[in-house]
């Protein structure tokens, strides 16, 4: 919750989602979803002031539309990271 509220005030950022992202090494790492017109390396110096190092997000994936939500509005956290293609880590 803290990494979504962190993500969800930083710039042009109009929705955030926070999923974990399997790795080989660690297990899971940090991954994020956003909405909106964003600058991702503008939106993780905004996060590095705001967020332990360990808390910042290594993947992130920006979506065009609305994150997917069932209809009372919860996140669809199996839906968003069967649609989220990851690219390498940004750190």
């Amino acid at each position: 919750m803290e990494v979504e509220a962190a993500l969800a005030t930083a710039p042009g950022v109009l929705e955030a989602a926070v999923i974990a992202v399997p790795d080989e090494v660690m297990g899971e790492k940090v991954g994020a979803v956003l909405v909106g017109d964003v600058d991702v390396a503008a939106v993780l110096a905004y996060c590095r002031d705001r967020l332990a190092d360990y808390k910042i997000p290594q993947y992130v994936s920006v979506v065009p539309g609305p994150l997917p939500r069932n209809a009372g509005g919860k996140l669809l956290t199996s839906r968003l990271r069967a649609e989220v293609a990851w690219g390498p880590p940004l750190r």
